[in-house]
């Protein structure tokens, strides 16, 4: 079912929006059966990627990562990205009755889940991490999720158009404030010491 409605929302967003808002899951459901799976696709890809194949800025020297310091990175990367995840549904569910929205704390998570499935799908980009590429993918894949995020409020939600077009915006404000934590988060914990051990190959 889930892999109809990812493809669905692909094709034909909105009656695919339609169809998903019918359905109800529990946060465990929604965790066990879609999240941990999706989540797990950029810190994985990423290890593999910075470890054994090397980053790159534009596919001539190649920095590697130890695998003993790219390891807790990937797992402190994946327990963020499911933590984000909660956060952004929490916050959805929170402005919900401002904009006069129908949803449940879990319809907010499976909602966000969907939402942010191209970014996760993304992440298999990281098997090869040459920067420029990375980043063309990574933001075509930011630009689909928007797409999606605009166009499933309003339906998902039962909420206007107009109304939809405010609470999207106020959803992406808070999903790129939580970005721009995480990566203040990060320059605090390598400045205390924890940076990864890099190494040149050319």
């Amino acid at each position: 079912m889930y892999l109809q409605h990812m493809f669905g929302l692909m094709y034909h967003p909105r009656t695919e929006w339609d169809s998903i808002k019918r359905e109800n899951h529990s946060l465990g459901h929604i965790y066990l059966t879609h999240l941990l799976f999706l989540a797990a696709i950029p810190p994985f890809a990423l290890l593999v990627g910075t470890t054994q194949f090397g980053w790159s800025f534009v596919g001539k020297e190649f920095y590697y990562l130890s695998f003993e310091s790219a390891l807790p990175l990937a797992g402190a990367f994946y327990l963020a990205l499911l933590a984000g995840m909660f956060f952004i549904a929490y916050t959805t569910y929170w402005m919900e009755r401002t904009f006069g929205a129908e949803a449940s704390l879990e319809r907010c998570l499976l909602f966000t889940t969907f939402t942010s499935t191209p970014m996760f799908l993304s992440g298999v980009i990281g098997f090869i991490p040459i920067l420029w590429l990375d980043v063309f993918v990574v933001m075509a894949a930011v630009s689909y999720t928007v797409y999606l995020l605009y166009a499933g409020v309003p339906i998902f939600m039962n909420i206007p158009e107009e109304r939809g077009f405010i609470f999207a915006s106020s959803i992406l404000t808070v999903g790129l404030c939580g970005l721009v934590g995480m990566m203040a988060a990060t320059v605090i914990i390598w400045g205390m010491g924890f940076a990864p051990q890099i190494m040149l190959n050319q």
